[in-house]
């Protein structure tokens, strides 16, 4: 998963890195800027969602009424955002309805109450949010061993730590500058798929 953010591109600027990346085939893109108003992100959201229609699923971070205005397949939700149970009250059938979660216990929660999919984070040391004590893979392993639903790390996981995300038990990843600041883009979605293809992953109950 490609998270977006504007403030953390390369020279080609955010559309053009995210035109890329889906042509490269990242499997879904989550609009995310919290600074945006919301007919900004929503002009943005119709932008990306013309870009990913039929090639991959487009998520909108936290602001579920833009996500449904712009017919995205689904919202992402911060953990202290909108209840999930909410969120699937108002969205059609089929609809994502993501969490971030910090902890096993949340993840847990997320589950009991019909999250679609978890975000774990922070994982590893990340730039986007410098200060903040990384998780590590043991909170990985710790909330993988309890969920059924999808489990995707966040929080600089990269091309050489991506294997063993994967290993500790995650089912995918969500990634910002290993793409976005990339002198490559093309280059670097490839490498991110070749190393999760090339991952040993656990058994899932």
């Amino acid at each position: 998963m490609l998270v977006t953010d504007c403030t953390r591109c390369g020279p080609q600027g955010l559309r053009a890195a995210v035109a890329t990346a889906i042509d490269a085939g990242v499997d879904a893109v989550q609009v995310r800027d919290k600074n945006l108003p919301a007919k900004d992100l929503y002009e943005l959201a119709l932008l990306f969602r013309a870009m990913t229609r039929d090639r991959c699923a487009l998520l909108v971070n936290d602001r579920l009424d833009v996500a449904l205005a712009a017919a995205a397949d689904g919202v992402h939700l911060p953990e202290s955002g909108l209840p999930i149970a909410a969120a699937i009250r108002a969205a059609p059938p089929e609809f994502i309805v993501g969490r971030s979660v910090h902890s096993a216990e949340a993840a847990a929660i997320a589950q009991a109450e019909g999250a679609s999919y978890v975000e774990l984070g922070t994982i590893f040391e990340t730039a986007s949010k410098p200060g903040l004590s990384p998780a590590g893979l043991a909170l990985v392993r710790s909330a993988a061993a309890t969920l059924t639903l999808p489990c995707i790390a966040i929080g600089g996981v990269d091309a050489g730590n991506a294997g063993a995300v994967l290993a500790a038990g995650a089912s995918g990843i969500a990634v910002v500058s290993a793409i976005l600041q990339a002198a490559d883009v093309a280059a670097a979605v490839g490498a991110l798929r070749k190393a999760l293809a090339g991952a040993v992953t656990p058994a899932r109950a």
